[in-house]
């Protein structure tokens, strides 16, 4: 069967989308098809983890990393999201997987194999699997079919492990119901803030600054600096030298045609009328026939964007139902199929989906073409050109780099050659160099953290920074070192004053929290209100009431403060109205005061039943899952080899 499917295609035409086997190699890696290595990094109940698979592993996650935060991730962001780590525990937890499936007799035969990888969409070609695409795919990750079928294989193994575990996993409705409740309970407060900034008299002696700098030094120690030269080859420079023949350009273009190929396209409209999917027979005909009733407005020559905005539950129906021009795949099967076979502007029977029932108008289509080579011409030429200066400045920087050993001798290799020499002004690695250089480099943050890594004078390997080739050589060194007091007094100064207001703010806070509960009635609430009243005249403070607010909303005058919503929630009720001590916020210390709680409609919880218990279905099942993976690992023997992790 898998032979069948390495052979056999029905189409070609398809922009290749790497998503969907990406996740299989930024989870799992690609390590296990070549185990029994005998340089390992840890053993698993007795099976290895190579180092081939661990640095597979980790390249994977610091390439999700990448694409998640490009050019901001560098060497302090890949210690503080401990990649390390999380590499080795991803690889470890797969192979507990595995083996507790192997204890159970799980099996995943050739047929079931073959068919979730003629699932993937990233190998098929107009919804059809394309053996010739297949093979384009796994060559481009450096992968044979044979070792992409290994790891296909576990991963449909580990899934059916991950279904059996979770099988019995429910949600009852008193469950979601409790949730519900208390999702959606409110409560409204009365509060009052003291703000640290408002204490404007606080004026530290020279003692208490020299004695706060001395219990706060390593907080004002001046980071590492750095100067360096480098060298710069921007391919655009190259640009001249490079000649470009019309054979290069035709042979480009002959081996390339897939790239000029367009997939058809269709604009269109559509009504949608929303419909379960578990919706029963009667509903789904009573739907069906409301579309009808609206088909039939649209062919007695209604405007069908006026009918869309009036009838349908689609988000597209403010556009008039207008969806864009889209491929084939872009949309749900049988929308998909119905559309594909519409002329412009006819208007379709109604088309079920999982979503409901349709009624499409096909505005525009945009058949399949190839751009010719006349039109491609021009394009063609510039990348050629774009490809070969940067070969140039990459054959550049080598031969300067090449002849540059140590000391000056980067300076006369790009003085014999009439190459610019940049040297910048101290930088630390958090900052990188100054204003002027930075406008030169684009990724400043990785040239400061590779610059950084180099020993003085030593000249750093080609690097490539996005906008050419660098040479860089650090020059100059400061350590890091903690100033005088008299370069930071100012700064001293002024968090010294901070700290003084904050623990005024926070003394202050709980005195009046301590007179508000002396001599209180627990019986009498207008005597609560009373005492709230006259202590806060005494301190000019204002009163503020929130009106009602849920757990997880912004608190209506304050914002989004956790701290706050917790104690109002937890702590507070008609028996106890005042927090257990003063509640800190972005802005100061807060009192809060209880003044009522309102529990949610029961009939509002029936319109989101289905969906509350869908989530608390997806929470349960990660943490049993969690929670059996972990059972697991207690239970193995896990020995990480010596010096590895250090």
């Amino acid at each position: 069967m898998l032979r069948f499917l390495r052979q056999n295609a029905s189409s070609w035409l398809i922009k290749i989308i790497l998503g969907a086997i990406v996740l299989v190699f930024v989870f799992w890696g690609v390590g296990s098809f070549r185990a029994q290595r005998k340089d390992r990094v840890a053993l698993v109940n007795g099976e290895a983890i190579t180092s081939k698979e661990y640095k597979e592993a980790y390249n994977n996650v610091i390439e999700r990393l990448r694409q998640q935060l490009g050019n901001n991730l560098n060497d302090d962001m890949i210690k503080m999201f401990n990649v390390q780590n999380q590499a080795l525990d991803m690889l470890i937890d797969k192979k507990l997987m595995l083996q507790e499936a192997a204890k159970l007799n799980l099996r995943v035969t050739n047929d079931e194999l073959a068919d979730t990888i003629r699932q993937i969409k990233a190998f098929q070609a107009d919804g059809n699997f394309d053996s010739r695409i297949y093979k384009n795919v796994l060559s481009q990750n450096r992968l044979t079919p044979e070792e992409f079928e290994i790891v296909q294989k576990e991963s449909v193994l580990i899934e059916k492990i991950r279904s059996f575990i979770l099988s019995n996993v429910k949600v009852s409705e008193q469950e979601a119901i409790e949730w519900f409740k208390w999702e959606n309970t409110s409560v409204t407060v009365d509060f009052v803030l003291f703000e640290p900034g408002k204490y404007d008299d606080i004026d530290p002696t020279s003692d208490e600054i020299s004695s706060f700098f001395e219990n706060h030094k390593e907080s004002y120690k001046a980071d590492a600096m750095i100067k360096v030269r480098f060298l710069r080859f921007d391919p655009d420079a190259y640009s001249s030298e490079v000649e470009i023949t019309n054979e290069e350009i035709r042979d480009y273009y002959e081996n390339n045609l897939e790239k000029f190929k367009t997939q058809k396209t269709v604009g269109a409209r559509h009504v949608l009328i929303k419909l379960d999917q578990s919706s029963n027979p009667e509903t789904v005909e009573k739907k069906r026939k409301a579309t009808l009733d609206i088909l039939k407005l649209a062919r007695e020559g209604m405007d069908f964007a006026d009918l869309a905005k009036q009838y349908s539950e689609c988000p597209s129906k403010d556009r008039g139902g207008y969806l864009g021009e889209f491929k084939k795949d872009a949309m749900v099967k049988p929308f998909a199929e119905k559309a594909f076979q519409m002329k412009a502007g006819e208007i379709s029977e109604p088309v079920r989906t999982q979503y409901g029932w349709h009624i499409i108008r096909v505005e525009k289509i945009n058949e399949e073409k190839t751009v010719s080579f006349k039109e491609a011409k021009d394009n063609i030429r510039n990348k050629l050109v774009k490809e070969k200066a940067t070969n140039l400045a990459y054959e550049e920087a080598e031969s300067v780099y090449d002849a540059s050993f140590e000391g000056d001798d980067l300076i006369k290799n790009a003085e014999a050659r009439g190459i610019n020499i940049v040297t910048t002004d101290f930088f630390t690695k958090n900052k990188g160099p100054d204003v002027k250089i930075n406008a030169e480099i684009k990724n400043c943050s990785a040239f400061a953290s590779y610059a950084f890594n180099l020993a003085l004078m030593e000249i750093g390997n080609i690097q490539d920074f996005e906008d050419g080739y660098y040479i860089i050589q650090p020059i100059e060194k400061i350590p890091e070192k903690i100033p005088e007091i008299e370069d930071v007094e100012e700064n001293i100064r002024i968090d010294l004053i901070k700290q003084l207001q904050d623990e005024k703010a926070s003394k202050d806070a709980n005195e009046f929290l301590i007179a508000l509960r002396d001599n209180k009635s627990p019986e009498d609430t207008k005597s609560e209100d009373t005492k709230w009243d006259t202590e806060c005249k005494k301190l000019n403070l204002t009163t503020i009431a929130t009106g009602f607010f849920k757990r997880n909303d912004s608190v209506p005058h304050i914002g989004s403060e956790q701290n706050i919503s917790q104690a109002a929630f937890k702590q507070l009720s008609n028996e106890n109205m005042l927090p257990e001590a003063p509640v800190k916020g972005k802005k100061g210390y807060y009192i809060i005061k209880f003044k009522d709680r309102k529990e949610p409609e029961l009939n509002e919880f029936e319109k989101d039943k289905e969906k509350i218990k869908d989530k608390l279905l997806n929470q349960k099942m990660v943490k049993t899952f969690d929670a059996w993976l972990a059972s697991i690992r207690n239970k193995s023997i896990i020995s990480i080899e010596k010096g590895f992790m250090e």
